[in-house]
């Protein structure tokens, strides 16, 4: 049901083509958010000072994912336009060198934050006695970091070929063997002594190199033959990185922002809603991260399948590939969204059953805030995946540089206190006008639908203005650089 060959993707009928690509993809991403609960799990049966490491971690790694994308995404665009041109040889150049560009990149901020890691977690507020645990669990997660960094970039090649099913075998692999070696590393098992929070960081580092081993004999040939890397792409070359990196760079930029705001956020509804608004907020963020993964999965088959087409000279069903796939997700986000208001109260109770009185009411609220704005969440991604397919990355950090600092950060400030600062890193920023931990949640919603709206309209404005066709003509010529205006 869900094999689709490459004649496909420039020649097939566009959403079903799209849904076969993206269901993979979907299902690794669900995997991924499973696999992001095993250490919280099972360190949850160790002390509260172990999850709370896990915790206060989450946000620098969410910022140096930032520098995960810029390679390995950029990588994904190019080769799926060469792969649509026909150009394998090319296209085996770029994703090696998309790897080494991986690598660089990733092990030049990895370093620093290992070594001082410890200062890192005490400015985001870690007391003494759990500033070193959760040090420790950073400095193993960061450590590895480069090879989580290429196999994502050598995974991002198979996709930029439609073969989907390759990530998520790939995926389910390192999943299965985090879920086996984190219960044994932490306890212990035989002669092995439990290392607890370290065992948690070890295992989570063992099935990256996993995966990294069985995406590289995917590569070598092994078992496929959609990708494959022979010995004459192994050669370095400035210009691919180049190339790589101006693609890819306003990607991680857009990452960063918006990883940043959220860091953000954090701090003002711990201020303005005390431990019942940031449970609300952790409740309806659980949400929302499950909710999207059909839309980041269809937005990864896109960009595919759009810059596949651009390689093949066919902007016209480029541009139907983004506005079927904004039309699929945003009617199954409306009826998504229809579910999560009318069963608010349920959703909450699952999730949360302990809540009090004051933390159930606001998550009910969130979740129906939120429910209102599922639908431009998700069109969204499959939006900025036309742009990004065309190259045009640069319309992917300013639309979130608009979205988080210009609409939501300034709308979340009012809620806390006119009294009250508030800061992270270190940072102190102003006081609000105390609106509430309400205004948080609206600022969330009505930034997910002023960033779609205003989105889809420049979309219109470049389409019309020859976006598609320029972009083709760019991918014919080899050079797919970002235009900041066409």
């Amino acid at each position: 049901m869900f094999d689709t060959d490459r004649a496909a993707i420039t020649d097939g009928p566009v959403g079903r083509v799209l849904l076969a690509l993206a269901a993979p993809l979907v299902a690794q991403n669900l995997v991924y958010v499973a696999n992001a609960l095993v250490d919280t799990f099972w360190l949850g049966r160790v002390s509260e000072d172990a999850v709370a490491a896990v915790g206060l971690s989450l946000p620098i790694q969410s910022l140096l994912g930032a520098t995960v994308v810029v390679a390995a995404v950029g990588t994904q665009i190019l080769v799926a336009q060469r792969a649509g041109g026909g150009d394998d040889a090319d296209a085996r150049r770029l994703a090696v060198n998309g790897a080494l560009a991986a690598f660089a990149v990733t092990a030049a901020v990895a370093i620093p934050v290992v070594v001082y890691a410890e200062e890192l977690v005490t400015l985001l507020g870690a007391d003494p006695a759990l500033a070193g645990v959760t040090a420790t669990y950073l400095a193993i997660i960061v450590a590895v970091l480069p090879v989580g960094a290429v196999g994502d970039t050598v995974e991002n090649c198979f996709t930029a070929y439609g073969d989907t099913r390759a990530v998520f075998r790939v995926t389910v692999l390192s999943v299965l063997v985090n879920l086996v070696a984190a219960p044994a590393l932490i306890f212990g098992v035989g002669p092995l002594t439990g290392l607890g929070v370290a065992g948690a960081a070890l295992s989570t580092a063992l099935s990256g190199v996993v995966g990294l081993v069985h995406v590289l004999a995917y590569a070598a040939g092994i078992r496929r033959d959609t990708f494959r890397l022979t010995r004459e792409a192994f050669a370095l070359d400035v210009g691919a990185l180049r190339e790589i990196v101006s693609v890819g760079l306003p990607l991680g930029g857009q990452r960063g922002v918006s990883e940043l705001v959220r860091v953000l956020v954090v701090g003002l509804v711990a201020i303005a809603g005390g431990a019942a608004g940031v449970a609300a907020y952790t409740v309806g963020a659980r949400v929302a991260t499950l909710a999207i993964v059909p839309a980041i999965g269809m937005q990864q088959a896109a960009q595919s399948m759009i810059g596949q087409n651009l390689g093949a000279d066919a902007p016209r069903r480029a541009r139907r590939t983004t506005t079927v796939g904004t039309g699929i997700v945003v009617a199954a986000f409306l009826a998504l969204g229809v579910v999560q208001f009318l069963f608010a109260g349920q959703i909450a109770d699952l999730l949360a059953p302990d809540l009090t009185a004051a933390g159930r009411e606001l998550s009910v609220l969130y979740l129906r805030i939120l429910a209102a704005s599922y639908w431009g969440l998700g069109g969204t991604y499959t939006l900025l995946a036309g742009f990004n397919g065309a190259s045009r990355t640069r319309t992917s950090f300013v639309a979130d540089l608009i979205k988080y600092w210009a609409i939501r950060f300034p709308i979340a400030v009012a809620a806390v206190p006119a009294t009250a600062t508030f800061g992270a890193f270190g940072v102190a920023v102003a006081p609000g006008l105390g609106w509430g931990v309400e205004a948080v949640f609206w600022a969330v919603a009505v930034s997910n639908v002023a960033g779609f709206l205003g989105l889809g309209a420049y979309f219109l404005y470049t389409t019309r203005r020859g976006m598609f066709a320029n972009a083709a003509e760019r991918a014919n010529d080899g050079g797919a650089a970002d235009v900041a205006d066409d």
